[in-house]
């Protein structure tokens, strides 16, 4: 089959095209030809610095594909079966897979981070992460949405709670989280302030129904939103950005608000002026991923014509290394496809 990973971590251009040996479903497995994979930042990291990787690594996280063959004991799929790919899998006996908190559990793993990823155009995948595309969806689209969409609505819908009504300002709105934050935040029909770095961004988010555009290079944009707001300030404020606008986001939230966070992708360790949060009674929520049950929420939003993947382009898989590049530069809106004959 083919493969895309490196052999050290680095720039992009450690990303190889190689030939590697197909893989063998097991019991409560099936093999997938993946048709499509997307970039996240994840990747990203995965290939820049996270420690701890093992090498050689295939990256990837999200994949869409047909089952092409079953393991002993699969019930519920066929051969044949158009199916994308819950990006995290644990170990389903602990108390808190128990409970239905899969992404609390110490064994807990993502494709392409804990293990090797989709950048492949074959691949073993537990049964249970394999979940039906939507009929209007394409390989490419289906690829986009997984990792987003469980992401955002687990963020938005079981984490943040969002309310009918609410003000909501999202950071790096265009992007793939953010693309998707807008669209739930809709759906739980929230007021959308976007803020996204370009006018092309800003028109996506728009496109996807934003209610206030937030230019963040050309603005004070804290003001700007306590100005949209009647001076309170966001009731929720998303921000996945991380360092660049961490402080920022804590000004620009009311007193009593909630600022959501799932990622940092401009960097993890802001310095941050705690009185902002104890003086205001600000809560700090944190996401990671989600279960099976948000990703399925997800897509029967989706298949209701309320949530889409967005998609910025679309490479063959041998080009994974100017993928790499377009997303590390911030060169996109929503998400970069990696196409697999």
């Amino acid at each position: 089959m083919k493969v895309v990973r490196f052999h050290e971590q680095g720039p992009p251009d450690v990303l190889r095209y190689e030939e590697a040996e197909d893989p063998t479903p097991g019991p409560g497995e099936v093999l997938l030809d993946v048709r499509a994979a997307s970039v996240n930042h994840l990747d990203i990291w995965v290939r820049r610095q996270i420690p701890g990787v093992s090498l050689p690594r295939t990256p990837g996280a999200d994949a869409a594909g047909v089952v092409a063959e079953l393991g002993e004991g699969v019930t519920g799929l066929d051969v044949g079966d158009r199916v994308l790919l819950l990006p995290g899998t644990s170990c389903g006996d602990c108390l808190r897979c128990q409970e239905g908190e899969p992404t609390l559990c110490r064994h807990y793993g993502i494709y392409g981070e804990s293990f090797d990823g989709t950048y492949c155009s074959r691949l073993v995948a537990p049964a249970a992460n394999c979940l039906p595309i939507p009929e209007a969806w394409d390989f490419a689209q289906a690829a986009a949405f997984p990792l987003v969409a469980v992401t955002s609505w687990r963020m938005c819908m079981v984490r943040g709670g969002l309310k009918e009504g609410e003000n909501v300002l999202i950071l790096g709105a265009a992007g793939g989280v953010g693309a998707l934050c807008i669209q739930v935040a809709k759906l739980a029909g929230c007021r959308v302030l976007a803020a996204a770095s370009t006018p092309e961004k800003l028109a996506l988010c728009e496109s996807l129904g934003a209610d206030v555009l937030l230019p963040y290079r050309d603005v004070d944009w804290a003001r700007q939103v306590k100005a949209e707001t009647g001076k309170l300030g966001a009731d929720v404020t998303i921000d996945t950005v991380g360092k660049a606008t961490w402080n920022t986001s804590l000004r620009a939230t009311r007193a009593g608000g909630r600022v959501l966070t799932c990622g940092a992708t401009t960097g993890h360790d802001p310095q941050e002026d705690l009185r902002h949060i104890f003086f205001r009674q600000l809560s700090v929520i944190g996401s990671t991923m989600g279960n099976p049950e948000d990703l399925k929420a997800a897509l029967a939003a989706a298949n209701e014509g309320h949530l889409k993947p967005v998609i910025d382009r679309r490479l063959p898989l041998s080009e994974a290394r100017q993928a790499h590049e377009l997303v590390e530069g911030r060169h996109v809106m929503g998400k970069v496809v990696l196409e697999i004959n």
